[in-house]
């Protein structure tokens, strides 16, 4: 392996830290976007779960509580006595924040997928540059002069395709899970803001009841 490396010159180098940027950045976005550590099947809001019993869950279970949705249901709980615009507010920044931290480094994976090819290619022309200046120098027309170029060349796009194509495979499946996290953590807002605020004013009713009679 590191006689490939020698072989492809210096611009291995550059390549070997687009591998290493890319399965650092791979492994630490599957192990950050695991559902249970976005969307818990626990606080997941339903007809058999209200918001009482979702707060239960979250106050007992600081996994749950770190969570991207419980942070999300926390600020709304938090201002659950002031308006309902302010509470759908604080819901709406909270989960722009809590996206922000998902998309973290997606992007850059995205970048890498296109860099490496790139730098593949260069040390492509590179190569068959140094091949051709060879045989110039040399004067002998030999061809056998060519190949250590044309060996550096071929290894070098090797290399870049061979850290693209898993780079450009992960970008796209993060920013595809990252989507279908949003629409989830949307869904599951309106479901709690909703049934928070039904549950305030039927308590404030069944108290003017009471009151009343």
């Amino acid at each position: 392996m590191w006689e490939l490396v020698k072989a492809g010159g210096w611009l291995m180098l550059p390549l070997l830290l687009c591998s290493i940027f890319t399965a650092a950045i791979a492994i630490e976005r599957f192990i950050r976007l695991k559902k249970a550590a976005v969307l818990p099947s626990a606080l997941l809001m339903n007809k058999h779960q209200s918001v009482d019993q979702v707060m239960q869950k979250l106050r007992q279970d600081q996994k749950l509580q770190t969570s991207t949705l419980g942070r999300v249901f926390s600020a709304g709980y938090d201002s659950k006595h002031q308006s309902q615009q302010f509470a759908s507010a604080q819901m709406e920044v909270t989960a722009s924040q809590e996206i922000g931290y998902l998309e973290r480094n997606i992007n850059f994976l995205g970048t890498l997928s296109a860099v490496a090819p790139l730098l593949g290619l260069l040390g492509t022309v590179v190569g068959i540059i140094e091949s051709f200046l060879m045989v110039d120098i040399g004067a002998s027309g030999d061809a056998a002069m060519m190949m250590p170029g044309i060996s550096k060349a071929l290894i070098t796009t090797a290399a870049g395709m061979v850290i693209a194509i898993p780079a450009l495979f992960a970008h796209r499946y993060f920013q595809r899970l990252v989507q279908e996290y949003t629409a989830q953590l949307e869904q599951q807002a309106t479901l709690f803001h909703a049934a928070l605020f039904y549950q305030a004013e039927t308590a404030e009713a069944q108290q003017d009841l009471k009151q009343a009679s």
